[in-house]
C-alpha cells in the first residue's frame, strides 16, 4: 500500500519522466521492469505454488469434500466477472482484457480479513484462503492458455525436458534444494523464449520440489519458509512500485464511459460476489457440497465482496492483455478503484455481519 501510494505520487509529479527512465534502464540486456515482471514475479508464483502444494498434501484441499466448495466458489468468481467484461467488450479491441477481473489478490484479501481480529471464525479464514489459492491457480491457467500467442516448440521441449529431470529427482527422493533451484533457473530461461509467460515456471517448479514426509524439514516447507519474508515484503512492494504509476489527469472520470474499464469495475465489484455466492448456493442446494460449520450465506457474500480486490494479479494480467500505454493506464486506474471499493465495502459488510453473529451466539 505504501509503495502504491509512492508510485502514484511519483507518476503525478514533475519527476514522472525520471520514473519511466528508471524502470526502462537496461540491466543485463533487459530493462529493470522486465526483471521485476518476468523475474521477481516468477518467485512470487513459486511461493503460490508451494502454498497450493501444501494445501493439497496436508491442508484444506487434501480432502475433496472440504475442497469442493472453495473450488466451486472460485470458478464462479472467475467465470462471472470474465463474462461481464466479455459482454461489455464484445467486438472491440478490449476483448483480451476479460481475464483482468478474474483475479483475486490473496495478500490484500487476507490482510483486510485480519483487520477484523478474533471475530472472524476459523472456518471463514480457511474458506477464503482456499478460494484465493484456487483463484491464483486459475489465473495462472488463464495466463498460460489465453495470453500465449505463439509457441517456440524447441525451447518448450527443452524446458519440459528439464522439468522431467527434476521430476525424476523428486521420485528418487533427492531432498537437497540446490538441484531444483538451478534446474528451475534453466527452465525459466528456456520458458522465457517459448512464447509462454516465464512466470509459469514458478508454479511448475513448486510441484516437483519434494513435499517429503510432511514435516518442517521437507524441501518444500523449507523453501516456502525461506520465501515468506522476501515475497510479501520485497517482491510484491517492488512490483507495486513498478506497475502502479497511474497518471490521474482531468479526464480520469472518463473510465466510466469506456467499456473496458466498466468491464473491469463491474467484473470485480459486482461479478466477483455474485459469481462466488451464486455458484456456492447452487452447489450446496444440489447436495454437491456443504456450507462450512458456523458460516452463513452473508459471510460467504462478504468473502465474495473481498474477492473483488484484484490488484496484483489483475495488474499483472493487464500487462499481458494490452500494449497501448493509455489502455494499460486506464485499466490500472479501474483496478485500483475497484480494489479500494471492494476492500472497504467487504470490510464494512463483514464487520457488521460478524458482529451480529457473535452477539447472537452469546445470547
Amino acid at each position: 500500500m505504501v509503495c502504491t501510494t509512492i508510485s502514484l505520487l511519483w507518476a503525478n509529479s514533475s519527476l514522472h519522466a525520471i520514473y519511466q527512465q528508471f524502470w526502462l534502464y537496461p540491466v543485463a540486456g533487459q530493462t529493470i521492469a522486465f526483471w521485476v515482471n518476468d523475474g521477481l514475479m516468477a518467485i512470487f508464483f513459486l511461493l503460490i505454488g508451494l502454498e497450493l502444494e501444501r494445501e493439497i498434501y496436508d491442508g484444506e484441499l487434501s480432502e475433496f469434500k472440504n475442497a469442493l466448495l472453495p473450488i466451486v466458489a472460485a470458478l464462479g468468481g472467475m467465470m462471472v466477472p470474465a463474462a461481464i467484461h466479455a459482454i461489455l467488450n464484445k467486438g472491440t479491441v478490449y476483448t483480451s482484457g476479460a481475464g483482468i477481473p478474474m483475479a483475486t489478490d490473496i495478500a490484500f484479501t487476507l490482510g483486510i480479513l485480519s483487520l477484523l481480529g478474533k471475530r472472524v471464525p476459523t472456518s471463514l479464514k480457511v474458506f477464503l484462503t482456499a478460494l484465493a489459492v484456487i483463484d491464483d491457480l486459475g489465473a495462472m491457467g488463464v495466463i498460460a492458455i489465453f495470453y500465449t500467442h505463439t509457441i517456440n516448440w524447441l525451447n518448450l521441449s527443452i524446458a519440459m525436458g528439464i522439468y522431467g529431470f527434476l521430476f525424476i529427482l523428486n521420485k528418487k527422493k533427492v531432498y537437497r534444494l540446490w538441484p531444483y533451484i538451478i534446474g528451475g533457473l534453466f527452465m525459466w530461461f528456456f520458458m522465457l523464449h517459448t512464447g509462454i509467460h516465464a512466470t509459469i515456471t514458478g508454479v511448475l517448479l513448486a510441484f516437483v520440489i519434494p513435499f517429503g514426509e510432511r514435516t518442517n524439514k521437507s524441501p518444500s516447507f523449507r523453501l516456502q519458509h525461506l520465501l515468506h519474508f522476501p515475497v510479501p515484503f520485497i517482491i510484491i512492494p517492488i512490483f507495486a512500485l513498478a506497475n502502479t504509476a497511474i497518471v490521474i489527469d482531468s479526464s480520469w472520470s472518463g473510465i466510466f464511459s469506456h467499456s473496458n474499464e466498466l468491464g473491469i469495475l463491474g467484473g470485480l465489484i459486482i461479478g466477483k460476489p455474485i459469481g462466488i455466492i451464486l455458484f456456492s448456493m447452487v452447489a450446496v442446494s444440489l447436495g454437491i457440497c456443504t456450507l462450512p460449520l458456523g458460516l452463513k450465506w452473508k459471510h460467504i457474500f462478504g468473502v465474495g465482496i473481498l474477492g473483488g480486490l484484484g490488484f496484483t494479479m489483475s495488474i499483472f494480467i493487464t500487462l499481458l492483455a494490452f500494449r497501448n500505454p493509455d489502455t494499460v493506464n486506464a485499466s490500472k486506474l479501474a483496478i485500483l478503484m475497484a480494489s479500494i471499493i471492494s476492500g472497504i465495502i467487504g470490510w464494512i459488510w463483514l464487520k457488521i455481519t460478524l458482529k451480529k453473529s457473535t452477539l447472537a451466539i452469546k445470547k
